[in-house]
């Protein structure tokens, strides 16, 4: 049978002998130095990946040791006054990464922003100021063929088919970049845009479920159309599915996307072993969410499809 420690996943860092010797030296009025050694504690804990949890019941069993010897209340209020003292000193390395990682994830989601800015830049430049440019060439081409013989005609039509295809192409890498749809209508009709692109290339059928002219955060908005277009990606590529189905909602306190298909599915725990979660983009996917602070949750079995379950706080 597996001991407490076992059960809650504490490591080699917390060991509860040393723990109390700490703590009594502190509380014996040995100062800096027990709280430093409460901090190297703290520090060790969570290098070796024990959870807080696993540190707070180490401390109260500590505390319950402690309580356990004859005092006066005095004592005792003394006693419990210095032990949260201690357990403060001890957590501050996890309190300092909190902090470290809050800044490092509005760094990020700044810059996602000015990603997603420099994109939308790029992509009006694309439909516009390209646009315009081809439209002119255009002209002068038909003018062109108006006054050449009807040899060089037909290396006109040639031409003018090339710059045809430059033209989609313009357009394909301008939606990739920033679906104007997006911009100019919201989440769900560009969701369906994409869906009939990808139905038509993937032959595969795609329901999309969501308020259509409710607005949400445009970062909200960006990072789930991110999300459902590399989800889709890799249900074309991956699941043998045939239908697919994206449903967006919102409630008082989040939004919610899911997105599932009748596929194949797959090992969860197994992929997530692999390193750098090869071939499905979960870690592009799990980090976009956390830019807007979205969490994800993957539910699939091998034949049963896929289903990843997506919430992201309200107020982002």
């Amino acid at each position: 049978m597996k001991t407490d420690e076992e059960t809650h996943g504490a490591t080699g860092a917390l060991d509860r002998d040393e723990y109390l010797v700490a703590l009594n030296s502190y509380l014996g009025g040995n100062g800096e130095p027990a709280l430093q050694r409460a901090y190297d504690i703290g520090r060790a804990a969570l290098a070796e990946g024990a959870g807080l949890l696993a540190l707070a019941r180490l401390h109260h069993a500590s505390l319950q040791a402690l309580l356990l010897r004859n005092a006066s209340p005095e004592e005792r209020e003394r006693r419990l006054n210095g032990a949260a003292d201690f357990f403060s000193e001890c957590i501050s390395p996890y309190e300092m990464t909190y902090r470290g990682f809050h800044e490092a994830n509005l760094a990020l989601r700044h810059f996602n922003e000015v990603l997603e800015a420099e994109a939308e830049r790029i992509a009006h430049e694309l439909h516009g100021e390209a646009g315009q440019l081809l439209v002119a060439v255009y002209i002068a081409l038909r003018e062109l063929s108006d006054q050449v013989p009807p040899r060089a005609r037909n290396h006109i039509s040639e031409i003018t088919r090339l710059l045809d295809q430059i033209e989609e192409q313009l357009r394909r890498l301008a939606h990739e970049l920033r679906p104007v749809i997006l911009d100019d209508l919201g989440l769900v009709p560009a969701l369906r845009y994409l869906s009939e692109g990808v139905s038509q290339r993937a032959r595969l059928t795609i329901s999309i479920e969501g308020p259509e002219e409710e607005r949400l955060p445009s970062a909200v908005e960006s990072v789930l159309y991110r999300v459902a277009k590399e989800s889709l990606n890799n249900i074309t590529r991956h699941s043998q599915a045939s239908c697919a189905w994206i449903r967006i909602a919102r409630d008082a306190r989040s939004i919610h996307c899911t997105i599932r298909d009748d596929g194949i599915g797959f090992d969860v725990h197994a992929v997530m072993a692999r390193e750098g979660e090869q071939g499905f983009g979960l870690i592009g996917i799990r980090e976009r969410l956390g830019v807007v602070g979205g969490t994800l949750q993957i539910n699939s079995a091998d034949g049963q499809g896929t289903e990843l379950v997506i919430s992201i706080p309200a107020e982002t």
